[in-house]
Order: structure tokens, then sequence, then C-alpha cells
């Protein structure tokens, strides 16, 4: 008893002690308790407690160095976490700029970034309309101007007028505006056929991202065996790996078949599934369409196959849809998880659990800063339902701005409104630019010996495969770099072309890729494929 007096007493001692920053405070060690010491035992062990001094457990708390946080008590999900689009690569580009600025002398005058789908950040321009409503809501003083059109004015208002004060400023609800989900959901409904959206199964969030995550955040719970495991296509694109690796869920890849389109084959699920199942609790199921980065669309029968797929094994679907306006190939066609899931009929329109994703930083529009987006779930039990508004309730709301941002992308100006001409130009400029760049990348990078892309049918985005001889593997390896890795920083460090290597993505083991975005202007774009071409060939030469 003496000595249970005397530990609680050292451990009072000890905490009141740690209040007091570099006072030369005591030792603690809490292992008597562990070696079944009686009365005087611990008498003898309360002793040391004040003799031995706390430093270390300020130490064992964290503090090492005056330091609370230190990159050893770091949450290791977010140690594990990675996304390669902004990784190793994109910090050395923003050395060598910096040292371009100060005048240091290289066999380039600039860093070319094509590592991210950052349209505006490209050059692209803004789309009129868009920039108008958004500006009007902004800045309620510009109804007055004449230069704004009618269309833009009543789309602003009706915005305002759903607002509390009338400000863009302001909170919205949760779940975001009720006019823009009224418009998320009219938009659907017609892109689908008119197959019926309920707006209140839309939700506004910050960008796609913002919404993945918080599924993923519902979705994921367990331990050991029972984990979340979730199924991801293989390449990917980091935003899954980095969130299944923050909520300490199991990553299950699948592997599209480069030789085939990067196409997508039910038997691969099946049997990652199955294998899977062995040492985690498969439960979600990650589609991306068009790909990114591989740029291909899936068939109508590809989507029937996987909405099976995942009724017969109870995965719950998450669809990434924030490319369906960008569709190249003439032979392709968008088909959304929502309407093919209605065409299967009740027994799986009325089971499968699906959520499908849109952004306003794809598309046309490019607006990547304004991080607008929209989910749409489907069979959700209403008790989780319930459970997601409070999610999403504690980060109050998404941008109120970008909610305006995505308003104008479901509901743009129609035949007749004042603006549709410039609207319609300016849409249509922007996609005939996009199809014949990525036409223009794919030609280009096919004519490079040891390199070879598929067909472009949609998206932003070239992943070229590349050659790589073992000589340059090797001197990879003795690096500590993935041998795509190697090879992206060397084509920076020679010719400022910034690109993402493909092992950020995912790849079958002995492949290697690169992604480039296809957003650059025309003129650059060309300068940067004829510098690739000339990098690889000098590259293969060298490591032959």
């Amino acid at each position: 008893m003496y000595g249970l007096s005397a530990a609680a007493g050292a451990r009072r001692a000890v905490a009141a002690g740690c209040g007091v920053r570099r006072r030369a405070v005591l030792r603690v060690s809490w292992s008597f308790v562990d070696r079944g010491a009686g009365p005087a035992g611990a008498w003898g062990s309360a002793a040391s407690l004040v003799t031995e001094g706390a430093a270390s457990l300020i130490r064992d708390n964290g503090r090492s160095g005056d330091k609370v946080l230190s990159i050893g008590n770091l949450n290791p999900q977010v140690r594990a976490t990675e996304y390669a689009v902004r990784g190793p690569i994109v910090i050395k580009a923003g050395e060598i700029e910096k040292e371009l600025q100060q005048g240091a002398q290289k066999p380039f005058t600039e860093v070319i970034k094509a590592n991210i789908g950052d349209a505006h950040a490209m050059g692209q321009k803004p789309i009129t309309f868009l920039r108008q409503v958004v500006a009007l809501c902004t800045y309620p003083e510009l109804f007055g101007n004449l230069h704004f059109p009618a269309d833009a004015k009543e789309r602003a208002q009706r915005i305002l007028l759903d607002c509390e004060g009338r400000s863009l400023g302001s909170y919205s609800v949760s779940q975001g505006l009720n006019c823009i989900r009224q418009d998320v959901a009219k938009y659907v409904e017609t892109r689908d056929g008119g197959v019926p959206a309920d707006p209140d199964n839309i939700y506004i969030t910050t960008g796609a991202s913002d919404g993945i995550t918080t599924i993923m955040k519902l979705l994921v719970s367990g331990k050991g065996r029972m984990r979340t495991g979730v199924m991801i296509p293989i390449p990917q694109y980091p935003l899954y790996s980095a969130v299944i690796s923050e909520l300490d869920a199991v990553q299950i890849n699948y592997y599209l078949d480069e030789e085939n389109g990067w196409a997508l084959d039910k038997n691969e699920l099946k049997r990652n599934l199955n294998a899977a199942r062995e040492y985690c609790n498969p439960k979600v199921l990650c589609i991306i369409n068009p790909g990114n980065p591989t740029g291909q669309v899936q068939s109508k029968k590809c989507i029937e196959d996987i909405i099976t797929f995942a009724y017969e094994e109870k995965l719950f679907l998450l669809a990434d849809e924030v490319y369906q306006e960008n569709i190249y190939s003439k032979d392709c066609k968008f088909h959304s998880f929502k309407k093919v899931l209605h065409e299967m009929g009740p027994e799986y329109s009325n089971t499968v659990e699906l959520v499908s994703f849109h952004s306003t930083s794809k598309g046309y529009t490019g607006e990547c800063g304004f991080r607008g987006g929209y989910m749409e779930v489907i069979n959700m039990d209403p008790e989780v339902k319930a459970q997601l508004e409070k999610l999403l309730s504690v980060r109050l709301c998404s941008p109120v701005p970008g909610q305006v941002a995505m308003d104008v992308v479901v509901n743009p100006p129609q035949p007749g409104e004042e603006s549709y001409e410039v609207f319609t130009l300016e849409k249509m400029r922007v996609l005939h630019n996009l199809a014949e760049k990525a036409k223009l990348s794919e030609e280009a990078l096919n004519t490079i010996p040891g390199m070879q892309c598929n067909h472009l049918q949609g998206a932003m985005y070239a992943f070229p495969r590349i050659f790589i001889p073992s000589k340059a593997i090797k001197e990879a390896e003795a690096h500590d770099m993935a041998p795509d890795m190697f090879y992206c920083m060397r084509l920076l460090e020679e010719t400022g072309i910034c690109v993402v290597p493909g092992s950020g993505f995912g790849q079958k083991e002995g492949t290697y890729h690169f992604r480039m975005t296809i957003l650059l202007p025309v003129e650059k774009l060309k300068v940067l494929l004829q510098n690739v071409k000339d990098f690889h060939t000098k590259f293969l030469r060298k490591y032959a």
C-alpha cells in the first residue's frame, strides 16, 4: 500500500515537473510495477523515480529537442502517405526554377511543368460565362454593369437569394446550397436521358478529392483480417493510395491490361479479390472513367460487367467520373455508372451502392483553384447517410465560390440565352484543342524508338511505356531510385521537362512509364515532345 502511494505521489510530482520545460526534473521508470516488488521494494523503486529524473519522459512523449511533434512520433499513416503528382520530381523542379531565376546556367531556359492537370496554369483561358457569374456573386455591385449579360445576372441573383445574408461570404448548409444541388440533379437527369436524380442525394464537395476522401472515411473500419480492403486500378490516380494509407485501410491492386488499351478484365478483378480475402475484408471497388493516368474510356459492356461483379461480391462502388467531358476518340462515348446501373433493372439499381464524383477542375472549364465538385450517392443506407451528413457538417461547408463554379458547369447557357453562342464557341474550342493535342502527343511519342503510347481516348494525359536499359536500371539502383524515377529526374535535369514517373501511379513489375499532361499550348507541347525524343535517344545510346 505504501509502495502504491509512493508511486502515485511520484507520478504526481513528475506530472507537475513536466510543466517546467528546462528544469532538471526526474527520470521516470514505471518498471517497479513489473518487478513484483513488495512494500519495501516499492519504496526503493519509488525512490528511484525521484532520483533518476523525468527527462526521458519528456523525450518519450516526443519532446526531443524541445519539439512536441517530431518525425519520430508523427502519425505513421501520414508518413506512409505519398502523392507522386507533387512528389520529389516536382520539388526538384521548383529548386531548378529558383536556380534559373538566380542566373544559374542550364541547358534550358525554363522548366516545363507537365506533371499535373492544371489547365489554367498551362495557359488555358477561363470560360467567360463562369467567371461572370462568380464575379457577380462575389461583388453584387456589378449587377449595374451593362457589360454583364442578363443570363449571368439571373443565375447569380438566384444563387445569392439562396445564400444567408445574400452574401457569398456566408456559410452554406453542409450539403451545399439548395439551388445548386437542384441544378446538379437536373444536369444528371439530362445527361442520363431522364434517369431520375434526387437533390437530397447530391452533396457539393471541395473538388472531387474531398468527396472521395469523405466516403472512404465512412467505409474504412476493422482490424487485422477484418480491415477494410479497397480495390483500385493500377495504374491509378495517387489520391486513392494516399487516402488508403492515411486511413490505414488495405490497398488491393487490380491491373489494367496495357496490351489491350488499358482494358479492365473481370477475371483480374475476381483473382485479386479472392487473394485479398485471405488477409482483409474487401468492401470497396474504385473505378476511374475516363482513366487517369491511362486515358482509356470504358465501354458500356465493361461497366455492366463491373456492376455485376460488385453486385455478386457485395462491393461498394466508387465511380470517379471527373473527365466525363474529355472524350476525344470518335469510337468512344462516356457512359455514367448511374445510367448503366439504372438500365440493368431493379435487381441491380435498387441494391448496388454507388457514389459518383464530378469536378470543376477538369472537363472544358479547368477551374482547379475554385475547388468545386459534387458527389451523388445511390442506395446508401439512411442511417449511414445521416452519418455522412454529420461528417460533412464538421467541415461546415465546401467553399461557396467553388459551389457557384460547379453550378455553372451543370447549368450553362441554353439555346436562346444571351451568352449561349460565346459560351458554346469557347467550350468547343477548348475540347477541340484538347483532342488535337491528344492526337499530337500520341503520334509523336510513338515515333520515338523504345517508347510506346496507347491510344489517348480521353482525360488529359499521355502515359507512354518507356524502355530502360539494364545498365540504367543498375545505376538507378545504385542511387536507391526506381528506374523510371531515375529516368524522369535525368529528363528534368537535362531538359527542364517535369513529368511524373509511372512508379508513382503503379505499374506491372518490369514495365516503366511516365505521365505527362497534354494541356500545354500546342507550340510548347511540340517543343516538349521533341525534347523528350532527343533525350530518350541519347539516354538509350548512353546506357546501351
